[in-house]
């Protein structure tokens, strides 16, 4: 049964990490490969704080949301500049640039050592050692987020956002300023990763940067593309399905020295049948073409 709500906790953390990428990437346009930078430096930010600071866990995973929003807004104003292939390859300048802070600033972080020990979860002094506890906190965060959004894309906000992604120009040409827009686009979806930083630091007790490596950054993409972007039902339907299907391949029985390799061809033939036959993605409505 614990390894059912493992399986379903981490469902919760790529749901909330998808959630906040197609909010960038389905309604805003905007294809990041930087996303895991966020969700790390949430991540280290909330053990910081808790480790270092002994701050109470909520506290630490608002200021944790802060601080990663502020990051992104800082780093929203350079890149907005660049415009399809160039605001990509920006965004991977930046995921490898968080990396190596990560890797090799070892006095804070610690570096390829990582930071054991996280201090989980607590209610009312009560910590959440089990692993269910853990899952129904989890389920409650995830449901906090799912409402944010679903109130979000039915904003104002987000159908200015979605008229810049189809027609820039003509939203401009409305009077609306459209960077303003994709500042906060983007610093909305930097700090709801932090969410997934802090919930997959106190769950896992352990960080440390590989977790938050271009490939998650990429791993991340891939669930948005595969489930759909443009809706809440897409990022929902790639978390289930790409985080389920490693665990269908470890009961198959294949060996662990190439389970990984598999796995890894199985996204990118996944990527690739979706973008010739369903641009849209699963349950997508908005297609990369």
């Amino acid at each position: 049964m614990d390894y059912f709500f493992h399986i379903l906790i981490m469902i919760g953390i790529y749901m909330i990490l998808a959630l906040s990428l197609n909010f960038l990437t389905g309604y805003g346009g905007l294809i990041s490969l930087a996303h895991a930078a966020f969700y790390g430096i949430g991540a280290y930010s909330y053990t910081l704080l808790v480790m270092k600071l002994a701050i109470a866990w909520p506290i630490a995973v608002f200021l944790a949301v802060l601080f990663t929003s502020f990051i992104s807004f800082l780093a929203a104003y350079p890149f907005l500049k660049l415009k399809g292939d160039y605001f990509i390859l920006g965004t991977i300048g930046l995921q490898m640039i968080v990396f190596d802070i990560l890797y090799n600033w070892i006095p804070l972080t610690r570096g390829p050592y990582g930071i054991p020990g996280i201090p989980r979860f607590s209610i009312l002094n009560h910590i959440l050692n089990s692993i269910s506890e853990n899952f129904f906190l989890l389920a409650f965060i995830t449901g906090i987020v799912f409402v944010i959004f679903f109130v979000l894309y039915k904003s104002p906000f987000t159908r200015i956002l979605k008229t810049i992604r189809e027609n820039e120009i003509a939203t401009m040409a409305m009077g609306k300023h459209t960077n303003k827009v994709k500042i906060w686009t983007f610093v909305v979806s930097g700090g709801i990763a932090a969410v997934a930083g802090a919930i997959y630091a106190s769950y896992i007790t352990y960080i440390d940067p590989t977790s938050f490596s271009l490939d998650e950054s990429i791993f991340i993409l891939t669930i948005v593309l595969v489930g759909g972007a443009g809706n809440l039902k897409g990022p929902l339907v790639g978390a289930c399905i790409l985080v389920v299907l490693p665990e269908i391949l470890r009961f198959i029985g294949f060996p662990s020295t190439i389970a990984p390799n598999i796995r890894q061809i199985i996204y990118a033939l996944l990527l690739i049948i979706l973008m010739f036959k369903r641009p849209k993605g699963i349950a997508g409505e908005y297609g990369f073409e």
